[in-house]
This record gives structure tokens, sequence and C-alpha cells, in this order.
């Protein structure tokens, strides 16, 4: 992989997430489709379908719809790294051009789960390699709002399983 230049690292987000679920069961979120469909994407912009091949140099895609206009955006990227249950690194880009300032570029995100002591889990997500200004401001209020909808999901999913 190749290092993180200071340009580079000018446009990364970084947030982090404690959430009540174990683990394992964050974990699973991410990596099973029909899982990550029912909370990828903001309040706004829900996924609609996702396609998952988990392993490194596996593909991934997901589909968002617009909950206000009758628009879908495609998102994908490929995964370098697939650790259960704690280490998720995958590519990421948006498959057209206008959603953001412009041409979309590749960036690395980077998805830590570590169990906590009282059975919550603390995630830290890291996206690299943003463009702008602009585009971080658009992915985090994007990634914010998708663990929003993560987090209630958890909440609801462990009330039932």
């Amino acid at each position: 992989m190749a290092p993180v230049t200071d340009a580079l690292a000018a446009h990364s987000l970084n947030l982090r997430r404690i959430f009540n679920a174990p683990r394992e069961l964050v974990w699973r979120a991410w990596t099973r489709p029909e899982m990550l469909v029912a909370w990828l994407g903001p309040p706004e912009w829900p996924a609609v379908r996702t396609e998952q091949d988990l392993r490194p140099g596996g593909a991934w895609r997901a589909c968002l719809r617009s909950t206000s206009e009758d628009r879908v955006l495609w998102q994908g990227g490929v995964y370098r790294e697939v650790v259960p249950p704690e280490r998720l690194v995958f590519s990421f880009k948006w498959e057209s051009d206008g959603h953001e300032d412009g041409t979309p570029v590749g960036t690395l995100v980077t998805v830590l789960l570590t169990e906590l002591p009282d059975g919550q889990t603390q995630m830290e997500f890291t996206q690299q390699g943003l463009k702008s200004e602009q585009s971080l401001a658009g992915h985090r209020h994007g990634w914010t709002g998708t663990f929003a909808r993560l987090e209630q999901w958890l909440h609801t999913y462990g009330r039932t399983a």
C-alpha cells in the first residue's frame, strides 16, 4: 500500500464512534450485504442495493437513492484488508461525475473495531485522499448520518437477535 502523502493527509476524515453492541455484530453489519443495505447511506440517501466480494482484492458496490428526487448514486471500490472482526480497509470512489466538486477521485477507507470492556464497540473510521475541503465536508455529513443510521439499526437488530 502506498504511503499517505501530506497532500492526502490534509483532506482526511477521522471519525470515532462508540456503539452499544458487541464487536462481532458491528463487524457483521459491515460485512454482510443484507445487513449493510439496511443502514448504509445518510437518511436522505439510503442504500437500496449492495454487493460485496469480501476478500482482499474483491470488489464492493452500493447504490444510494435520494429520498427527495428520482436520483441514484453508485459508489464502489476494492477491499485491501479484511481482518475479522477488527479491521476493514477498502478503496472508495463515486462512479459518476456531478456528485462532488468535479471528477470523483479514489480514496482509502479504514475501519477499526475495538471491543470495549463493557461489551460496547469503538469504531475508528478514516477516509484518506479526499480532494478538497468541500469533499471533506460532504463526506463528513454523509458518514455522520450513515453512522447514526448504523447506531439505530444496531439498537433495533440487537433487540431482535
